[in-house]
């Protein structure tokens, strides 16, 4: 199939500009779009990004094609529609992007974190969408990267591998042989119920806040977060929802890697415990601590991530304690209800599915309801 040329990146910040200035540097046509016009004012007077890397890394200037916050504009033209924003806006980017979506036009969500494409599509429909689109989530973010200034990036690391899946399944290989010529790092990830219950961000981020509020607030974050703050107590409570994260797979039939194999095949680190494996892991080295619990670990990754895992274990039978410990805390300490913001079974529209319906819906697209 003929490689597509045109891509969208919706979002400007620190991934959204390192992916626009990579595939611009790559020879794809890209428009680059952000609600908010004055944080891409520099970038379209400069019609470009200054992208830097690694040794033998991508760099130099990616020059793009459109830089707008007009929805319609950046959509008009686009093949592959990259959206890397928090997960929290995907419902909100749904409902815009809704009556400008295309028949055939690729969307992935970078990443999905849990649940993120059954979202979008669930609220793209609602909003009367009759396109026949693809959609699909990464496991990830394929970047370790970071915004300069207003109009540069720079990545620290391509990931090597990173897992992809389509709602419905049968859709992946759509998506990956779209942009197999810019990123074939991307792999079949199964379906998006093994890309969202392999979410380890989901596990470590919330936990490892909540659990050293004091000492953030009271240095503002100046300790290594994961070496300082996983604490053995503080990792006993990571391991525990693991095993919660571990038994929801298993009970809607996906084999969950567990921690200690997540940081092997992401990092090659070993330990004999999950606290000697996080303090084996030499990546963590120097990452600080969040300076406020106003941070996206606590704001995004308890509706987006770990929220809907704990819904989905509740929905068939799974004891979730630690983790509706961790949500609860959550909403103490930002004042918020958390369950009435996030993605719960009930919102995502699938809280009538047995464990067949909803691997029949994101295998084949096939809904019961």
């Amino acid at each position: 199939m003929a490689q597509p040329s045109r891509y969208t990146i919706v979002g400007a910040g620190h991934g959204g500009k390192t992916m626009a200035a990579h595939l611009a540097l790559m020879g794809k046509e890209v428009t680059l779009y952000n609600r908010t016009s004055s944080h891409v004012e520099v970038i379209r007077k400069r019609r470009g990004i200054e992208l830097e890397s690694y040794a033998d890394g991508p760099h130099g200037f990616g020059q793009l094609a459109q830089v707008t916050s007009d929805m319609k504009e950046a959509l008009q033209d686009a093949q592959v529609i990259m959206l890397v924003v928090p997960s929290s806006a995907h419902a909100d980017l749904a409902k815009v992007m809704a009556p400008h979506l295309k028949n055939g036009q690729v969307i992935l969500l970078n990443p999905g974190r849990t649940c993120g494409a059954i979202e979008f599509d669930m609220v793209a429909r609602r909003e009367g969408c009759q396109a026949k689109y693809v959609l699909a989530e990464a496991e990830t973010l394929i970047y370790a990267s970071r915004s300069d200034g207003p109009a540069q990036a720079r990545i620290f690391r391509i990931k090597e591998a990173v897992p992809l899946a389509a709602l419905p399944a049968t859709q992946t290989h759509i998506v990956l042989e779209a942009i197999q010529d810019v990123y074939p790092q991307f792999i079949d990830g199964v379906n998006v119920l093994h890309t969202g219950l392999n979410n380890m961000g989901a596990i470590f981020h919330p936990a490892l806040t909540i659990l050293n509020a004091g000492r953030i607030e009271s240095t503002h974050g100046d300790f290594e977060f994961y070496i300082d703050g996983a604490t053995p107590s503080v990792v006993i409570v990571l391991e525990a929802l693991d095993r919660e994260r571990v038994t929801v797979a298993s009970a809607v039939g996906i084999r969950a890697r567990n921690a200690l194999e997540w940081l092997k095949m992401a990092y090659d680190v070993e330990g004999e415990t999950l606290y000697e494996a996080i303090q084996n892991q030499s990546g963590y080295y120097g990452i600080k601590a969040p300076s406020t619990l106003a941070h996206r670990y606590i704001f995004e990754d308890i509706p987006m991530s770990l929220l809907p895992i704990a819904s989905l274990g509740m929905q068939y039978g799974i004891s979730v304690r630690a983790m509706d410990s961790i949500i609860r805390l959550a909403c103490i300490i930002h004042r918020t209800d958390y369950h009435r913001r996030g993605r719960t079974v009930e919102k995502l529209g699938i809280s009538e599915l047995n464990v067949e319906e909803l691997t029949r819906y994101v295998n084949e697209g096939i809904l019961e309801r």
